[in-house]
């Protein structure tokens, strides 16, 4: 679909070469068949997709996601699914499958049913839940279309901006219309296909360790793969290996019990912000090296590993300058290299008031919160305590909560170190059965090799699934690469949208190894 503007096809002209000789004999659809398929049900792809996108899906209104998890039973038994839910000590996940007779083979399917929350006032139309069309107008402003411009046809640029959008609704869309579609060529899957869906993603999947834990046999699987996740900056065809894992941790340092005058008390009271900025600045180097003893031990890359790292196709000084940044960071040469190890971010600090509101006072507390990214080498509990004892090193007490009145007079420095484990991280190889079953797929489709990432900086709950299972995963993401994910105005180009429905059923026909 890369016309500037794509037109209806004949549905009967359609319906009449779907069926053809491959089918016929068992092989995997054509990629041309894929693609008359996609074309000539676009109105049934869009119509499920705003129906799905209207049901709000903040993990934290269970009501809601009551709602959705049954609007997704429903779906997936439409499409031939047996479903049950998996109870947690929070929102259930979802567990769906298709059994296949004669099968030898299994496969897990990831996706995630839940959203970030939203700031409707952030929003640059009415309700975030309400899906809304869009195109870009020639001063680079999105304008609203009504959803009937689609009826003679539509731009591939076009845009829909909806909470969910593209994290993680359209690659569920994507997979529940590749389905349907694969039916109708006669190509529906010859392996044993389960399906987790998870509800609670967004809040770094609390429970879902210990549901893939209790339900190991109904999950029992020979691979796993998700339909998640950025795909390379390039927006080319990517498959993924694995993704960093993540913790967070708050550090809060102590000053007077109540704030006081700046000018009374200034030389006088310390000032926990201080306190707090000498802890930060001592944990990274100016060129953003963390200098943490012992914090990157263990991460080792071969020379193969950095062959397979050159080849991602980075144009890194387009990257900075389009963050608007002069500069990157010296853990390693590259940003593929980069990811390959732990790192140590500052996600927001606070101490008392800034702008108009800013007082002449020395705060009580002054308090930062970190994210660590983990990798498959990381030891979470480790790196605390390396950074613990790092503080200590500074002359610091550190404790696990705020300090007590008898503390405060005994200890001249206090921090209280809190944190919290979401999941570790994972990398599978490159030729496991996932892994190969995900590039055939994408090859035979494009004719080339897609764009292989060996871990991803981001984060995906995939980890403990891994663990259980004992299975090799991949990832094949399916949306633009500029689609504001966890922001407002979040969107699903319309051209991505329908290659990532062709890219599933190219991915899903394929015999796992």
């Amino acid at each position: 679909m890369t016309a500037t503007r794509t037109t209806r096809l004949n549905l009967a002209l359609i319906a009449a070469t779907l069926f053809t000789a491959a089918a016929a004999h068992g092989e995997p659809p054509s990629p041309a068949d894929l693609r008359r398929a996609v074309e000539g049900n676009v109105d049934r792809a869009v119509s499920l997709y705003r129906e799905f996108l209207a049901l709000p899906n903040d993990a934290l209104y269970p009501d809601d996601i009551e709602v959705l998890v049954s609007w997704m039973e429903r779906a997936f038994a439409e499409r031939g699914f047996h479903t049950q839910r998996i109870p947690t000590s929070g929102n259930p996940a979802l567990f769906a499958e298709r059994r296949h007779e004669a099968a030898g083979k299994t496969v897990l399917v990831y996706l995630q049913a839940d959203g970030q929350p939203v700031d409707p006032s952030a929003w640059a139309q009415a309700n975030p839940f309400v899906p809304v069309l869009k195109e870009r107008d020639d001063a680079g402003n999105w304008q609203q279309l009504p959803w009937g411009a689609m009826d003679e046809g539509f731009d591939p640029d076009w845009r829909v901006f909806a909470r969910s959008a593209s994290d993680s609704k359209g690659p569920m869309t994507q997979f529940m219309v590749a389905m349907e579609l694969l039916d109708d060529l006669g190509s529906a899957p010859s392996y044993n296909l389960k399906v987790i869906i998870d509800t609670e993603e967004e809040l770094g999947s609390p429970n879902l360790a210990q549901a893939i834990r209790e339900h190991r046999d109904l999950l029992a699987s020979d691979l796993l793969l998700i339909f998640d996740g950025p795909p390379h900056a390039s927006n080319r065809p990517t498959v993924t290996f694995g993704a960093r894992g993540i913790m967070s941790a708050t550090l809060v340092t102590y000053g007077p019990r109540v704030a006081q005058h700046s000018g009374h008390y200034g030389n006088f009271v310390p000032n926990p912000a201080f306190d707090l900025a000498r802890i930060l600045a001592s944990v990274k180097s100016p060129d953003g090296v963390v200098t943490i003893p012992g914090f990157y031990d263990g991460v080792s890359l071969s020379d193969d590993d950095r062959s397979i790292l050159s080849s991602v196709p980075d144009d890194e000084d387009e990257i900075l300058a389009g963050m608007g940044v002069a500069r990157a960071e010296s853990v390693a040469p590259t940003l593929q290299e980069a990811i390959q190890y732990p790192s140590l971010n500052i996600r927001g600090m606070s101490a008392a008031w800034v702008g108009e509101q800013a007082r002449t006072v020395i705060p009580p507390a002054a308090t930062a919160e970190l994210d660590i990214r983990l990798v498959k080498e990381s030891d979470p509990e480790r790196l605390i305590s390396l950074l613990r004892a790092h503080i200590e090193s500074l002359g610091y007490t550190v404790l696990d909560r705020a300090p007590t009145d008898e503390e405060r007079r005994r200890h001249d420095r206090i921090v209280s170190l809190t944190y919290d484990i979401s999941y570790g991280a994972f990398r599978s190889a490159m030729d496991s059965p996932a892994g190969r079953m995900a590039r055939a797929g994408l090859e035979s489709l494009y004719g080339d090799e897609p764009i292989l990432i060996r871990t991803m900086g981001g984060s995906i709950p995939i980890a403990p699934i891994i663990e259980a299972l004992g299975v090799p995963a991949a990832i094949v993401p399916t949306v633009n690469i500029d689609n504001n994910q966890h922001s407002p105005n979040e969107n699903l180009r319309l051209g991505n949208f329908f290659e990532g429905i062709v890219m599933l059923m190219a991915v899903l026909s394929q015999a796992p190894p």
